[in-house]
């Protein structure tokens, strides 16, 4: 029988415009051979830029932006999808192959409801009527695990949380009864609780349909979890292609073999020392709303060290950061910083107190202007906070480059010129620049590749023992917080149920939360999902 997905010596081509030079051809994905059988699923595995998502999207032929199939073939079910018409692909694109995209959230269309959207493109391609439509949504909804199926579809997207949205997305995708899905990281922006009941319930919906899949992500660990065979790639190329148990436990290209063995930083807290933050008991909430986000948190950062703050979407992680960063004032509580008392408002604290406490975003793509160099943006805080100019900023500036390993070559360039990691480099320059004492990450690593996200955070800690400067880093990612941490705070619905030293903090006995948040980090080996999935089946029939 057949392989239901081949694709044969595939060459993906496009066009790049550097600017002030003249366009040219850019090869993305070159001699890629690989195949998926009916019922199969295959990763794909590789750092930002590998060819990951263009060659998923290849499988629809589709590609991105001017991205062109220039050589090899593409056969579904036997036929050579680079050579179908138009017609032909639109035909192809929901009833044959259908697509699970990273962001839920960007997906749905937030005026329509839920069943609608789910049942769109099986009615369009009148695989059924709406009546038979309606009754398979509900009972993919069921097979996902979202609340009372039979009236979840009559919900908007906005009254869904992340991990519903990114299921109802699968089922979106399983209701036309496809041959192959893509899931393109269907759950790289999930919390780890989150993240696990969504990848039993794809694992599950498709072992049940029968459906074959592509399954692409930068997490080994999560790939263990669901794929047959894994394929390798890096700068479009393929590095390594072989089963789930090949690749995890006998690697054998470099690359691979740091993939597997990455996130190996020892990190080991630090003794105690005087308190740089001090949070007492701070509550807070949202202008308009009488429901307290944060609710009597307390907690203190010692000089010179790094407090994770951890836990899942909505707990209020986040919330804490814009309160001690002045963007919304606490209704109770106060805020020590650097032996003063910080106003509660951002309009009420001083120049120094701007200076001395800065933050780092999750999306660097966002945090940068597009229109503005390197230097540029590095250069403003040394501008605004210290009056450099001329060639003594740009001496500074280049200084700043040194520090975060960039070199001389990337001062005159624009951020579209730079890969994830580099610009998340660019954005920690910038906070250095001002001379902090205290540096705010929130999840400054959750949208990088592994090796990218270990560079990042080897980067930190070696600028924390150079520099002195504390880190209060916000993160669902427990390997990180392994890495890096010398404190933790665990919160949970505004609270901070567990807080103290790494070490006391991730040692027996825990609490039920912090239990099921630390068991919820996947780990790098075959079986793991199933294995907590039955332990935490045990533990509900003992309850």
């Amino acid at each position: 029988m057949p392989d239901l997905l081949e694709f044969k010596n595939l060459r993906i081509e496009a066009t790049s415009y550097p600017p002030g030079e003249p366009p040219r051809d850019v090869v993305l994905v070159d001699g890629v051979s690989v195949s998926v059988a009916k019922g199969k699923v295959l990763g794909l595995i590789g750092e930002s830029g590998a060819g990951k998502s263009t060659i998923g999207l290849s499988a629809m032929a589709f590609g991105r932006g001017g991205v062109r199939l220039t050589g090899g073939e593409i056969l579904l079910n036997g036929r050579n999808i680079r050579g179908i018409d138009a017609g032909g692909l639109r035909a192809l694109r929901g009833r044959e192959v259908t697509y699970v995209a990273q962001s839920a959230a960007a997906a749905f269309n937030p005026a329509k409801r839920l069943m609608e959207q789910v049942i769109e493109t099986t009615l369009h391609h009148r695989i059924m009527g709406r009546a038979e439509a309606e009754a398979r949504a509900i009972s993919l909804f069921a097979k996902l695990g979202l609340p009372n199926p039979e009236s979840f579809g009559r919900r908007y997207p906005h009254q869904v949380s992340g991990g519903q949205l990114q299921r109802a997305m699968t089922a979106m995708a399983l209701c036309p009864k496809p041959d192959l899905v893509i899931f393109d990281e269907p759950t790289t922006a999930l919390d780890v609780t989150t993240q696990i009941d969504v990848l039993a319930a794809i694992k599950e919906a498709i072992r049940d349909t029968g459906v074959a899949a592509l399954y692409i992500t930068h997490d080994l660990a999560v790939v263990a979890q669901v794929s047959d065979d894994i394929l390798v790639l890096r700068h479009g190329k393929m590095v390594e292609y072989g089963s789930v148990a090949d690749i995890i436990t006998a690697p054998k290209q470099a690359y691979t073999q740091a993939l597997v063995s990455v996130r190996s930083i020892d990190h080991h807290e630090k003794p105690e020392a005087p308190a740089v933050l001090s949070v007492q008991n701070v509550t807070a909430r949202y202008s308009g709303t009488n429901f307290d986000v944060l609710k009597n948190v307390t907690v203190d950062l010692p000089a010179g060290q790094t407090l994770a703050v951890v836990g899942e979407s909505g707990s209020g992680k986040s919330t804490l950061a814009r309160v001690i960063t002045g963007l919304l004032p606490a209704a109770q509580g106060r805020i020590n910083f650097a032996g003063r008392t910080l106003s509660a408002d951002l309009a009420g604290r001083t120049k120094d107190d701007l200076r001395e406490l800065q933050m780092i975003y999750q999306m660097a793509d966002v945090a940068m202007n597009p229109r503005q160099t390197v230097g540029t943006i590095i250069g403003r805080p040394l501008e605004f906070y210290f009056g450099l100019k001329g060639e003594a900023k740009r001496k500074r500036v280049q200084d700043l480059l040194d520090q975060i390993e960039m070199g001389k070559g990337f001062i005159d360039r624009y951020p579209a010129e730079l890969s994830g990691g580099q610009k998340q480099r660019v954005c920690i320059a910038r906070a250095l620049a001002a001379k902090p004492k205290l540096i705010i990450c929130d999840e400054v690593t959750s949208a990088l590749d592994p090796l990218v996200a270990d560079g990042i955070l080897k980067l930190l800690l070696d600028l924390q023992a150079r520099e002195g400067v504390a880190y209060l880093f916000i993160t669902h990612d427990l390997a990180t917080v392994r890495a890096i941490a010398d404190k933790i705070a665990v919160m949970y619905r505004g609270q901070v149920v567990r807080y103290g030293g790494k070490t006391d903090v991730l040692t027996l006995p825990f609490d039920d939360y912090t239990d099921l948040l630390l068991s919820s980090a996947p780990e790098m080996r075959i079986g793991w999902l199933e294995e907590v999935l039955a332990h935490r089946k045990m533990e509900s029939a003992g309850n």
